[in-house]
């Protein structure tokens, strides 16, 4: 059962600030084996991190200083993995799904790339402000 949709973890220090990357579809794609890796471990690790939430909730005196340690433990592992994501240049749209953007270019303009786990390559793109709803498919992107 997944845990709480709720819960996103707080950054504790602030990220580094990095230039926007651009990919190609053919770039973006080329990232997909690491991305996966990385996505896969993130997604295992918010569902860890949300159980020990609730762990911290309902424990009380000792017990929920362990599950405040396990808690804390499990959310610096996951900021570690999206700070490692996001220097592959992709952002994370959802911690629970493993959804992926990647900024692109369509006729002059940012796009985004879009991925989600379980697929095997970059199928379809979006403009920024459109959300996975306005996902196109990638035959109707034109880079140029």
């Amino acid at each position: 059962m997944a845990g709480p949709q709720f819960f996103t973890p707080q950054r504790k220090r602030p990220a580094p600030s990095q230039p926007v990357r651009k990919f190609t579809l053919e770039q973006a794609n080329k990232t997909l084996p690491l991305v996966k890796r990385i996505v896969a471990d993130i997604v295992k690790m918010h569902e860890r991190a949300t159980q020990n939430q609730l762990r911290v909730e309902k424990a009380k005196g000792a017990d929920q200083q362990a599950a405040q340690r396990e808690l804390d433990a499990s959310v610096d592992r996951l900021q570690n993995l999206v700070d490692e994501l996001s220097e592959v240049g992709c952002e994370l749209k959802d911690y629970e799904t493993g959804l992926i953007d990647f900024v692109g270019r369509h006729e002059g303009h940012d796009v985004y790339l879009c991925w989600k786990l379980g697929e095997e390559k970059i199928t379809h793109w979006h403009e920024l402000d459109a959300g996975f709803a306005g996902r196109k498919p990638v035959s109707q992107l034109h880079e140029k």
